[in-house]
């Protein structure tokens, strides 16, 4: 019996022994269901066709006899489309390797679409801070950044949309200035065309703003009211009068775009909710991050969830597109053996990113140049011809090198943040977060200026 892991390596080894049955199509999708049973979707001219109806179906038997239990009768097993977009229709898909005409189509419960990038934003940079596990001081960390930024007169927007576990508003913001709604008010109330009620009541200004500003938007309002209810419906798609279907991660970039329009900020830090879902698949692949920050606790847990993220971009084609947006930061690195601490995270970090991202290039040469700049992108030059993109595990330029943030008991909760940070001075600040303050205003003044 197969096993669903199985079913793409299957269907690659008997569509690549079919290569000549299957190379008359314009294209060919394979429709994996909600239950992970696989089914044939071809054109509808094939299917009009008496030879290439004969060929589809011959190659479907021989899958289906592999893919027991996870294949239809033939039968039952092929279904015919007149294009290849009606086929997808909006769900995750992709090439399957070495068949540049045969796509994977995955019929998902939730609209989580990793393999999905949008393109980098232009104008204001839009950074995420991430984690694949709870708990790394990721929310602390945005904080600070936010803090930092407005002591140096930037303006700053910041969402919190880590919506099922908020808290990152009352780092920023005291009782009384927490705004009367948030992100979550917006996106229901959206759903019945009554966006706009809330939209202008659901920013609030930061007392911590120095001589820039720092404007929030919650989770959720001062008034949390029905939230459990409210979270249950944010991720609905919206059905718009014409009958256009807008998804809830589109959604979302509405919503910023018009928080943008009002605010006009010089950078946007979004919290994005910890491990692999819905919310996360949002911040990272739907609203154009120009960075995302991957904070890690050295530990194999850690190491297991990125592998896991990293290897479904790199099966999906897609890992070029989002791979130079990426930053390991090292989170809550221990006051004692902190040397060390940091190279077992350096060495996990590039073992990662070397087996899943980087570039399989031959080793450097006297004439290596090293690593640079190219139109705003870090990559590895060797002579004046760019070779790809991979990185020495030494090299403090490389994405897998961590950022630092150290641990430290003042920094230690949320709670006790925002009155922590109206008394800190910018050294203690550097101290803690140093590296990272220093990477994200760099690639701030980067994206501004591209």
């Amino acid at each position: 019996m197969t096993t669903f892991d199985q079913v793409v390596p299957i269907t690659n080894e008997v569509l690549s022994a079919h290569r000549d049955k299957i190379a008359p199509l314009e294209w060919l999708v394979i429709n994996r269901d909600l239950n992970g049973r696989v089914r044939f979707i071809a054109p509808e001219q094939a299917g009009e066709h008496e030879v290439r109806r004969a060929d589809i179906e011959a190659v479907y038997q021989a899958l289906s006899e592999r893919l027991v239990p996870h294949a239809y009768p033939t039968d039952s097993g092929i279904l015919y489309e007149a294009s290849r977009e009606l086929a997808c229709q909006g769900a995750t898909h992709y090439l399957l390797d070495g068949l540049d005409t045969v796509w994977v189509v995955d019929r998902l419960a939730t609209e989580a679409n990793w393999a999905h990038i949008a393109p980098e934003t232009v104008g204001v940079p839009r950074i995420v801070f991430f984690s694949i596990k709870g708990g790394v001081g990721r929310s602390t960390a945005l904080a600070a950044t936010a803090w930092s930024l407005a002591q140096a007169g930037k303006r700053v927007l910041v969402l919190d949309l880590d919506l099922e576990s908020p808290g990152l508003s009352s780092a920023l913001l005291p009782p009384e200035r927490q705004p009367m709604y948030g992100i979550t008010d917006w996106l229901v109330e959206d759903l019945v065309g009554n966006g706009d009620v809330v939209l202008d009541s659901m920013v609030a200004t930061s007392n911590l703003s120095h001589d820039g500003e720092i404007h929030v938007v919650p989770a959720h309002g001062a008034e949390h009211g029905e939230y459990i209810a409210k979270l249950g419906r944010v991720w609905m798609p919206k059905l718009h009068a014409d009958g256009r279907r807008e998804t809830w991660s589109a959604r979302l970039e509405r919503l910023l775009q018009a928080l943008e329009a009002r605010v006009r900020p010089d950078v946007v830090l979004i919290d994005s909710r910890s491990g692999i879902d819905e919310i996360a698949s949002a911040c990272i692949t739907d609203m154009g991050a120009n960075l995302i920050l991957l904070f890690a606790l050295e530990g194999e847990q850690t190491w297991n969830g990125y592998r896991m993220l990293f290897e479904q971009w790199q099966r999906a084609g897609v890992a070029e597109q989002i791979r130079e947006r990426l930053q390991v930061v090292g989170a809550v690195v221990p006051e004692l053996d902190r040397v060390e601490y940091l190279e077992g995270l350096r060495e996990h970090s590039y073992e990662v990113f070397g087996v899943t991202l980087y570039d399989d290039i031959a080793p450097a040469t006297p004439d290596t140049v090293g690593p640079k700049e190219v139109d705003g992108k870090r990559t590895w030059q060797v002579g004046s011809l760019v070779e790809g993109w991979n990185f020495d595990e030494a090299d403090e330029g490389a994405p897998h090198h961590p950022w630092a943030v150290n641990w430290h008991r003042s920094f230690a909760g949320l709670r006790s943040l925002q009155g922590r940070l109206a008394v800190i001075d910018t050294q203690e600040v550097k101290a803690i977060f140093g590296p990272l303050l220093e990477g994200v205003n760099h690639v701030a003044e980067v994206t501004r200026q591209a």
